[in-house]
């Protein structure tokens, strides 16, 4: 095993997909790994029933870590540098047993998990590890999500000239204050990440519109969930007689795969450590496996805390324990396969 710590250091700073997996893909070549890439940008080594895999996308740009108060700062130290750092330290002891480590792309913003998708598709493995998140977290259970952009239309013009003229930020407000008051229950969410349009601040605009993010952990209520919005949507812009048009950017599926074993061994794998595992629901790679039937769950390897800002923070020897317990599962997995 490498020292996970080590690798982080060297592999944080790197920026974007392709260096990324560059940087990946150089570091498996020179351990005697065959490296296979696909034209999305996926990287992976090894071939085996088991699948572990740890997106290499970020959302903010990957910078070197400042070491401070015991712990490195830096965005994307831990999301998911340090899951990525964690996977790699294992290659030389786990590719030899038979297992597949992937490195996926698409796992954040809109990516749609159009990578762990394609892993899963081609590689066609029995069960599935997402190597992601915070110690001593286990996600086996899929949140689904629904991502839809609303764009509402009129005909522009002069903000003086053109004063009669149909505007659709009236159509905008209406739908975005109609959204906030949809009653949800409580494994389930709305929120509009982003608003934009017009031109000036003297013009009319020609189009406004917002991007929806609707989640649950039950798909029917995620399904009415998008029915409701829709709706909201269709009628806020009829009565300012502007028009409306509707994208989905993107699904991601809710429920469960990860069987009663599955779920046991990371408890213990995590025990084994001095932890406690914490069983939660969230959004991983891992939903891809979900979305095939196949046994996945999410597995967090390190603690740290600010994910997707700035001032992201990892504690180093941490990623140690990670390392440990995720040897641990492994051990474990490949003996119920």
């Amino acid at each position: 095993m490498s020292d996970p710590r080590v690798l982080l250091q060297a592999f944080a700073g790197v920026s974007g997909d392709g260096p990324r997996a560059e940087w990946l893909g150089r570091y498996l070549n020179a351990s005697g790994f065959r490296v296979c890439q696909d034209e999305l940008g996926n990287l992976w080594a090894g071939q085996g029933s088991l699948l572990l895999v740890a997106h290499l996308d970020t959302v903010l740009t990957p910078s070197e870590p400042l070491a401070q108060d015991g712990r490195w700062w830096a965005p994307a130290v831990g999301d998911n540098s340090s899951g990525v750092a964690v996977l790699l330290s294992l290659a030389e002891q786990l590719i030899p047993q038979g297992v597949t480590l992937a490195f996926s792309v698409g796992e954040e913003g809109l990516g749609n998990l159009r990578g762990a998708r394609a892993l899963v598709a081609k590689l066609r493995p029995q069960a599935m590890v997402a190597v992601d998140g915070y110690l001593p977290s286990v996600v086996a259970q899929a949140v689904g999500s629904t991502r839809l952009r609303a764009v509402f239309t009129g005909p522009g013009g002069h903000a003086w000239g053109d004063r009669g003229q149909k505007s659709p930020v009236p159509a905008l407000g209406q739908a975005l204050a109609a959204l906030y008051k949809l009653a949800k229950p409580e494994n389930a969410s709305l929120n509009v990440g982003r608003v934009f349009g017009g031109e000036a601040i003297n013009a009319i605009p020609r189009e406004v519109g917002l991007e929806l993010d609707l989640r649950a952990t039950d798909p029917l209520v995620l399904e009415t969930l998008e029915n409701q919005s829709r709706q909201i949507l269709m009628e806020a812009a009829g009565p300012f007689g502007v028009g409306l048009e509707l994208e989905v950017l993107g699904r991601r599926p809710a429920g469960h795969s990860a069987t009663p074993k599955m779920i046991q061994a990371a408890k213990e794998a995590l025990k084994g450590v001095g932890l406690e595992a914490q069983i939660t629901p969230g959004s991983t790679d891992a939903s891809a496996g979900v979305e095939q039937g196949i046994p996945a769950l999410a597995f967090g390897v390190y603690r740290g805390g600010g994910a997707h800002t700035p001032q992201e923070w990892v504690e180093p020897d941490s990623l140690l324990l990670g390392q440990q317990a995720l040897a641990e599962l492994v051990r474990r997995l490949l003996g119920e396969l």
